[in-house]
C-alpha cells in the first residue's frame, strides 16, 4: 500500500514538472509576441498616397505593324516618336475620346471593306491579268481586319489634333480614313502582284 502510494506521488510529481515546463515555454512565447506587437505599434505608420495612372504620360518609342497583304514599307510615311515630359500637361483629348475615334474609324473601315473590297480586288486582278477565286478576297479581308486596329493607332499617333474642337476631331478622323483607304488599295495591288509565279501562272487568263 505504501509502495503504491509512493509510486503514485512520484508519477504525479513528474507530471506536474512536465506541465510546469510547458507553462513556462508558453509564457515565454507570449512574452515574445507581446514585445513584437509593442514594437510594431511604436513604429511610424506608412502612408500610401493615392496613385493615379496618367494615360497622357505614356511614351511611345516605336510603333510596328504594317498590313501583311503586301504594303511596301517604303510607301508608308515615317512615324514620329511621341514623348511626354514628366511635367503635367493637358491632353488634347481624353482617353475616352481617343477610344471613340478608334471605334468610329474601325466601324467605317469595316463597312468600307464589306462594300468595296471585292471591287478593289477585282480591279487589281484585271490590271494584273489574273484570274483568282474568291478565297483570295476572303483572305485579304480577314488579314486587313486583324491588323486594322494597329494601323488606326499608327495614324492617330501621327495625326491626332492639337485642339479640342469637334471640327478638328472630325477632320483628323476623315484624314485617317483617307490614308487607310489608300493604304488598302495600294496594298491589295502589291499583294496580288507579289504572288508566287506558280500561282500567277496557274491563274492568268
Amino acid at each position: 500500500m505504501n509502495k503504491q502510494f509512493y509510486r503514485y506521488l512520484q508519477h504525479l510529481h513528474h507530471f506536474v514538472q512536465a506541465q510546469d515546463k510547458k507553462i513556462r515555454a508558453l509564457s515565454a512565447s507570449v512574452a515574445i509576441l507581446e514585445n513584437e506587437i509593442k514594437d510594431l505599434k511604436e513604429k511610424p505608420s506608412i502612408r500610401v498616397e493615392r496613385l493615379e495612372y496618367k494615360f497622357d504620360q505614356l511614351k511611345v518609342e516605336t510603333l510596328e505593324g504594317t498590313l501583311n497583304i503586301g504594303l511596301n514599307p517604303t510607301d508608308l510615311q515615317g512615324i514620329e516618336d511621341f514623348s511626354v515630359n514628366n511635367d503635367e500637361i493637358n491632353a488634347p483629348f481624353s482617353p475616352k475620346e481617343r477610344m471613340q475615334m478608334v471605334v468610329d474609324i474601325e466601324d467605317h473601315m469595316t463597312n468600307y471593306m464589306d462594300s468595296d473590297l471585292k471591287s478593289i480586288v477585282d480591279e487589281a486582278k484585271h490590271q494584273l491579268n489574273l484570274r483568282l477565286d474568291d478565297s483570295y478576297t476572303t483572305f485579304i479581308r480577314d488579314d486587313i481586319k486583324k491588323q486594322l486596329p494597329s494601323r488606326i493607332e499608327h495614324y492617330i499617333n501621327q495625326y491626332f489634333p492639337a485642339g479640342r474642337s469637334p471640327e478638328q476631331f472630325e477632320k483628323c478622323k476623315e484624314k485617317i480614313i483617307i490614308q487607310l483607304k489608300e493604304e488598302i488599295n495600294r496594298g491589295v495591288f502589291t499583294f496580288l502582284n507579289n504572288l508566287p509565279d506558280t500561282v500567277k501562272g496557274m491563274n492568268r487568263e
